[in-house]
C-alpha cells in the first residue's frame, strides 16, 4: 500500500487506494451520467473526454487492438456500448479509412443530450448508426464482428458490471475489449492534479475525480472477468493509468 498526501487547490488531497477494496456509492452519479438538456456545460465536458482519450492514452489502446484484428477485404462490424462523445467510433472509422477496411460502428449510449451532441459531431461518418438505450436493454440487430466498451465499466457496480461483461460477450462473434481506467495512488494524485491545473471546469473535474476512485484495480478488473465467466481472456496495463482486459477467436 502507497500514501501520499498532494496540495491541490488548497487542500491536502491523501490518496491510500492501493490496498483498499473498490468502494461504489451508487446515490452519487458522475455529472454528465445524469439526465439534463444539451448545454454548453455538458459539450465542453465531452469535449474535455474526447481530449483526455487524444492525449493520455484511450486512442493508443484502441489503435492497437485495430493493428491487432482489422484488415482490409472485408466488411468489419463493431457495437460500440456505452459511446458517450462517440468519439471512440469516430476514431474506429479515421483508423478504418485510413487503412482501407471496411467497418460499420453501432454507438449505443443512454443519455439523450449526449447523444445530440455525439449525433452532431458525426455527421460526416455514415458509417456509425446512434442507438439510444441502456446497454443492458439494447438488442442488436445481429451479432456483431467485434463489441468494444471503453472507460465505461467504473460506472458500475460490481455486479452490473459483471453482467456488462457477459452481455459484451455474448453480442460478440470474433472479439471483445473492454478498457478502462486503473485505480491506482499516482492515477489518483495525476487526475486531481490534472483538474486543479488543466482541466478546471466545474464538471470535468468532478466527474474525473469520481471516476479514477471508482475505477477498478487490476487484480478486481481480473476478477470480474473471471466472474463473468471469461476464459482465456488477455489482460494488460497500457499508458497511462489504462488497462484492458479482452477476448478474441
Amino acid at each position: 500500500m502507497i500514501s501520499c498526501f498532494l496540495p491541490v487547490s488548497g487542500l491536502w488531497v491523501c490518496t491510500n487506494l492501493l490496498g483498499s477494496k473498490r468502494t461504489f456509492d451508487g446515490v452519487t452519479t458522475e455529472i454528465m451520467d445524469r439526465f439534463q438538456p444539451v448545454s454548453a456545460e455538458l459539450e465542453l465536458e465531452l469535449e474535455n473526454l474526447e481530449k483526455l482519450n487524444r492525449y493520455f492514452g484511450s486512442y493508443a489502446l484502441i489503435r492497437h487492438f485495430l493493428h491487432r484484428w482489422l484488415r482490409p477485404g472485408r466488411l468489419f462490424t463493431v457495437i460500440d456500448l456505452c459511446t458517450g462523445f462517440g468519439d471512440i467510433p469516430r476514431f474506429i472509422v479515421n483508423w478504418c479509412r485510413a487503412n482501407d477496411v471496411a467497418v460499420r460502428v453501432t454507438a449505443v449510449d443512454f443519455q439523450p443530450a449526449t447523444l445530440e451532441l455525439a449525433i452532431a459531431r458525426s455527421k460526416i461518418y455514415p458509417e456509425i448508426t446512434f442507438a439510444e438505450s441502456d446497454v443492458f436493454r439494447f438488442i442488436p440487430a445481429g451479432p456483431a464482428d467485434f463489441v468494444f466498451c471503453s472507460l465505461a465499466l467504473h460506472h458500475f457496480a460490481d455486479d452490473a458490471a459483471i453482467r456488462l461483461l457477459q452481455r459484451a460477450r455474448a453480442m460478440a462473434q470474433r472479439g471483445v475489449l473492454v478498457a478502462d481506467l486503473e485505480r491506482t495512488d499516482f492515477g489518483i494524485a495525476g487526475i486531481y492534479l490534472l483538474t486543479a491545473f488543466v482541466f478546471r471546469e466545474p464538471m470535468t473535474r468532478f466527474d474525473a475525480r469520481l471516476s479514477i476512485r471508482r475505477a477498478f484495480s487490476f487484480r478486481e478488473m481480473s476478477r470480474l472477468a473471471l466472474a463473468a465467466g471469461w476464459e482465456r481472456f488477455g489482460h494488460r496495463r497500457f499508458p497511462v493509468c489504462r488497462q484492458a482486459i479482452w477476448l478474441e477467436s
